[in-house]
């Protein structure tokens, strides 16, 4: 296992990789490892999205946890730069309830690589958010984005 660690708008963010895999960011918290080939293009990619040059991650991922977790992970990725989707809708996608589709989401390792601030509640409201900063880190990434129907 080898992580490192690299600014970012938020303050440090930490990044993990296991057996070739990137899988997990950990915000707010340097942790000294070993840098990987891989772990130097994630940090390159996180700070070409934070300055928004990209709007697509080239990463190979692994997301432990169930198949539902991995579902609702899968389908936070499908949600394009620049919308957004509500929990219902992902619940629909996987046959779960709203509930635990945001529960599934807020146990998202990868946040921002596996984009879960696009995932709004009911009629676009802005819900909680597992990222340092809370509910006000989705905002700043929803308006990096330029989200359309941004409720603020």
């Amino acid at each position: 296992m080898s992580v490192a660690s690299f600014p970012s708008p938020f303050g440090p963010i930490s990044l993990r990789e296991e057996g070739g895999f990137l899988t997990e960011l950990i915000w707010s918290e340097v942790i000294e490892g070993q840098m990987t080939d891989l772990l130097a293009v994630a940090g390159k990619q996180l700070s070409e999205y934070f300055a928004g040059q990209r709007r697509d991650f080239d990463l190979p991922l692994r997301v432990s946890g169930s198949d539902f977790q991995r579902a609702v992970c899968d389908a936070m990725s499908a949600i394009p730069y620049g919308d957004t989707a509500t929990y219902g809708e992902i619940a629909a996608l996987t046959g779960n309830s709203a509930q635990a589709v945001g529960n599934a989401c807020g146990g998202n390792p990868i946040p921002v690589i596996i984009p879960c601030h696009r995932v709004m509640g009911a009629g676009g409201k802005l819900v909680g958010f597992s990222g340092a900063g809370g509910v006000e880190t989705k905002v700043r990434l929803l308006r990096l984005e330029g989200a359309a129907g941004l409720l603020i």
